[in-house]
């Protein structure tokens, strides 16, 4: 996952920013605008991928309760709306661990085609998903518990989730390298013995 797998989260991001008691309406519209702006194909990005269709679905639904409920039937979405959107991408990544992983989709636009059947891409894109899914399930927990408690909010809803997601970001740089270093090195290396 790199440049072009992070605009898929840009409606996410728009809606964490943007969304508060009072302003989750048009947190979900904005994000929902961009999902569907990044929905179109353009020349530098590749097919459409889960990420952008669970965009769109899900904030379109968001932007059509907030336009046709009444007020008073959405309060518990005013408050658990980034516990939700949090929880919402946990099921996604960690549901797509029983087809195609999340993050496998953006590595095969980076990958030769021979490499994508391999126990070396397979095991990492597993690895990959299961860890942001992971961190996205880990920020739902997160924002619930903020709405339980009279203090630090802020870190429990913003702090620990970006320095997860800082994290996520950061292994998902690491840990390909690793794995194909360890899968190309000669199986008996670890057990010949220091030169002389």
């Amino acid at each position: 996952m790199g440049g072009k797998s992070f605009r898929g989260f840009v409606p996410w991001i728009i809606f964490w920013v943007v969304a508060g008691p009072s302003s989750w309406e048009y947190a979900a519209g904005g994000a929902f605008l961009a999902a569907l702006i990044l929905l179109f194909p353009s020349g530098d990005r590749g097919s459409i991928k889960m990420l952008d269709v669970v965009s769109l679905v899900f904030f379109g639904a968001l932007t059509i309760a907030g336009l046709f409920l009444d007020r008073s039937q959405l309060d518990w979405l005013e408050d658990y709306s980034q516990a939700i959107s949090s929880g919402a991408l946990a099921i996604m990544v960690l549901g797509s661990l029983a087809f195609v992983p999340f993050t496998e989709q953006y590595a095969r636009e980076q990958a030769p085609k021979e490499v994508w059947g391999t126990p070396t891409f397979k095991k990492i894109n597993r690895v990959l998903t299961l860890v942001w899914g992971l961190v996205f399930a880990a920020s739902a927990v997160l924002g619930v518990i903020a709405e339980q408690v009279d203090t630090g909010k802020n870190w429990l809803n913003w702090i620990i989730p970006i320095v997860l997601i800082v994290g996520a970001f950061k292994f998902t740089s690491w840990y390909p390298d690793q794995v194909r270093g360890a899968a190309a090195a000669p199986p008996d290396a670890a057990s010949r013995p220091p030169a002389a």
